[in-house]
Parts: C-alpha cells; sequence; structure tokens
C-alpha cells in the first residue's frame, strides 16, 4: 500500500482507508491462526495489562468550556490488577459526578467523556480531582494525576496565552514545574508546543527523572521525528496514534525505535474514535505499560475497557498489572 500510494503523507490513498486495510488485514491473519488477537501480535510475552490513563475533566479542544488544558486523567497505579484499577477510577469518576452536582457545576461530557465544567482555572480543576479521590477513599499512593496540556493549541508569536497570562517559553517551563511540585502529576503530555522544539530540550533536562514527558504533536508516531527527539533529549515518552502513521507495520516500527531507546509508549485512542478495541490487544500484545482511551462513559471507551477486562480474564493467572513498578 505504502508503494501504490507514494506520498510521504499517503495523501494518495488516503491515511483512514489505508489504516483501516492495515487493521483487518492483521485481524484476518489472527483469525486464521485460531488464536486472540493480542496473542497474535505479542505471542508468550502478551501478559501485561496497561496502566489506564482515565480522561474524567474535559477542557480545551474537547469541551465547550473554559479550560486550556485538554484533558484531567487520573493514573490508578497503586493496586495489583487492571479491573481494580478499572474499579477505583469508577469510584473516582461517580464521587467527582456527586462534587460537581454539589457546586452547581455541569455534569455533561466533553468529546472524551470526561466531565466538561467551567472552572475557572486549570489548578481548580486539578484540586477537584484530589478531593474526589479523597472522598472516594483513595490517596495518591493508590491514583496520580496526568495532564494533556495541547501546549500548541494557545501557543502564538512565541508566546503561551492562557488564563489571561502571556507566558514565555521558560515561563511556560516553570508553570509546568511549579504543577509537578505541587501536585501528585506523573505524566504531562504536550507540555509545550511542537514548534518550540528547544524549549522541549530544557523541560526534559528539568523534569527527566520526575514525570512522563510525553510527545504527541511533537512525534506524531512518527519515526523521523522520533529519532530527532531521541538524539536531542526531548521528552522520554510517546503517544501512539495508529491513524497518526497510517499502517500498522510503521506504528510497530516507530514502539520498536521508542522501546529500544527507554522511551515510554502509551498507546492511544483518537478524539473522534470508532468503537473498534483494536488498541486494547495491542497494548497487551507489545506490553506497551500504557493506554489512553478516555473515560469511563461513552461507548467508543468504555468498549476498550472491557476488552481489556476480558483479556485479563482470559488470561487467568498469568496476567500481569505492574502499576507502580512502571514509573520506577
Amino acid at each position: 500500500m505504502l508503494e501504490k500510494d507514494n506520498t510521504s503523507n499517503l495523501s494518495n490513498l488516503g491515511a483512514n482507508a489505508v489504516l483501516a486495510v492495515s487493521l483487518a488485514v492483521c485481524e484476518a491473519a489472527s483469525k486464521a491462526r485460531g488464536g486472540e488477537l493480542f496473542q497474535y501480535l505479542g505471542g508468550i510475552y502478551a501478559q501485561t495489562l496497561p496502566i489506564p490513563f482515565i480522561n474524567i475533566l474535559n477542557g480545551g479542544a474537547h469541551a465547550n468550556n473554559k479550560l486550556d488544558f485538554q484533558e484531567f486523567m487520573i493514573v490508578p497505579y497503586g493496586v495489583e490488577t487492571f479491573c481494580e484499577a478499572i474499579r477505583i477510577s469508577l469510584e473516582v469518576f461517580n464521587t467527582l459526578k456527586n462534587i460537581l452536582k454539589k457546586k452547581n457545576l455541569s455534569t455533561n461530557v466533553g468529546d472524551e467523556g470526561g466531565f466538561a465544567p467551567e472552572f475557572k482555572s486549570n489548578k481548580e480543576a486539578l484540586e477537584v480531582i484530589l478531593d474526589a479521590i479523597f472522598e472516594a477513599g483513595y490517596s495518591t499512593d493508590n491514583i496520580k494525576i496526568a495532564l494533556d496540556v495541547a501546549a500548541s493549541e494557545f501557543y502564538k508569536d512565541g508566546k503561551y496565552n492562557f488564563e489571561n497570562k502571556s507566558l514565555s517559553s521558560d515561563e511556560m517551563i516553570d508553570y509546568i514545574k511549579n504543577l509537578c511540585d505541587d501536585y501528585p502529576i506523573v505524566s504531562i503530555e504536550d507540555g509545550l508546543a511542537q514548534d518550540d522544539f528547544l524549549s522541549w530540550i530544557k523541560l526534559t533536562q528539568i523534569l527527566n527523572k520526575k514525570v512522563m514527558l510525553v510527545g504527541d504533536d511533537l512525534f506524531t508516531t512518527n519515526p523521523v521525528l522520533l529519532k530527532n527527539g531521541i538524539e536531542n533529549n526531548a521528552a522520554n515518552s510517546i503517544l501512539i496514534k495508529l491513524n497518526q502513521i497510517g499502517t500498522l507495520s510503521q506504528t510497530l516500527q516507530c514502539i520498536d525505535l521508542a522501546k529500544r531507546n527507554n522511551y515510554r509508549t502509551i498507546i492511544s485512542h483518537r478524539s473522534g474514535e470508532t468503537e473498534s478495541t483494536f488498541i486494547s490487544d495491542l497494548a497487551v500484545g507489545l506490553n506497551s505499560g500504557f493506554i489512553k482511551t478516555g473515560s469511563l462513559s461513552r461507548a467508543e471507551r468504555t468498549m476498550k475497557y472491557n476488552r481489556l477486562l476480558y483479556i485479563e480474564k482470559l488470561l487467568n493467572g498469568s496476567a500481569k498489572y505492574l502499576g507502580m513498578e512502571y514509573f520506577k
């Protein structure tokens, strides 16, 4: 298909059309073998369930509110099974809903299934998430926080413009560092704009050992861009979206490059998602360690979690959920 298309961005055949064929061929091969898709992808090593990054508050381009950051996620890492991870996350999610109701805030959901209330600031959203964790009976030993800042959305003319602020790159780095000092944050996705590459290097020097610094817009699942990041020590993790690069084979190449260079990989959905559960099998098959597939509402999100719960049941005693081990 790549030869037939003969462009760098699959513009002749179309990236989504090419991806659909690529995944269909993989699933057909798996069925011909007679096993499960995750086992076809990973063989005997496909036994580890990913840590979910669960979106519970939406902002930015994914919600009709004033929050500038795009996703506020909880990371249930201090438990022993994927089933437990989903259970405690659902309890926090429902507790958050009750808190929002008491505050007379909207409990409508955004594009990825998280609540989309009107908060005055990103810090206010973080405080409410902490309230939900504690009121649900858990602590930050059980559940951490992850952010998708999507900084490219509010970066213009060399400045980061949000919450009536206009920050330079160095000021934005300080802002992110202070958030990580003040809150139990384990991952920051797209904390800086994709065009602010030199600042990514600075941010990585400062926070590399403290949090996952995830490149989505920065890398777009592209091995060439990832190689540049690796060579310059920009970020330490990559978000993997199948339709950014176009084929499963190219996706696997990108994941392999990341793993060989100690970059963590997060298998991810898209905001305009289908009910396909392929990425659930991919995350287990490749022992990616992490998956990002939205909130605990909307069928196109929950089907991925249900598939992972089923995979854990299939694996029975051999299933592993490493939790906090992945952050060491």
